[in-house]
């Protein structure tokens, strides 16, 4: 995305914020263009067979997002910070959604050799290893407490499929910064998903 691009999400952005209604006509199309991206980057880690579609995901974060109403919308940036946890919520509700349908039946249990791992060891949120969606979710919210920022790089880099230099962007840190942030949380993750099995 061109600068001229993010600057005029974020001239919409803040007119929607300021209550113009037709800002958010100008702006759906791009906001959804934004989150396709997003899903799309994200599903292409999952397998082919997942239930969960790039669609689907989108839209559902899409529908959570317009519904918003109290967020004071910043920039561009804000809206994709938001966007990724959105998403990260939908995806979540349908990992505990389906752990709920299976009552835990045939889970297998969280290890760095399993297929349906990533990032080191760490569970794909779309993979059928609901459980362990969940247990990464609790994780992720114990370290939003302890390390905000690390746990935005996680949910940004991770859930939200962005690179590092698109981090760097979304959170104003050098992407030294996200690097080190990525690898100490991770760490930390991994640890605790290893403690809670």
């Amino acid at each position: 995305m061109t600068a001229s691009e993010t600057a005029g999400i974020t001239v919409l952005l803040k007119a929607w914020r300021d209550g113009d209604r037709s800002a958010l006509d100008r702006l759906t199309p791009l906001l959804y263009g934004e989150l396709r991206r997003l899903a799309y980057r994200f599903m292409q880690q999952e397998r082919a067979e997942h239930t969960l579609q790039a669609t689907a995901l989108v839209n559902e974060a899409y529908l959570r997002l317009v519904d918003i109403k109290a967020v004071d919308w910043q920039d561009r940036a804000h809206f994709m910070a938001v966007a990724s946890q959105t998403m990260r919520r939908v995806l979540v509700d349908a990992a505990r959604a389906r752990a709920a349908e299976k009552r835990g039946g045939g889970m297998e249990r969280l290890d760095g050799g399993a297929s349906g791992l990533d990032l080191d060891g760490m569970p794909a949120p779309g993979t059928d290893r609901a459980r362990e969606v969940c247990a990464l979710d609790e994780a992720l919210d114990a370290l939003a407490r302890m390390d905000p920022r690390r746990a935005q790089v996680i949910e940004l880099r991770f859930f939200g499929g962005l690179t590092v230099e698109e981090t760097a962007e979304i959170l104003q840190i050098s992407p030294q910064s996200v690097m080190r942030d990525w690898k100490l949380a991770r760490a930390w993750l991994m640890r605790e998903l290893r403690a809670s099995k």
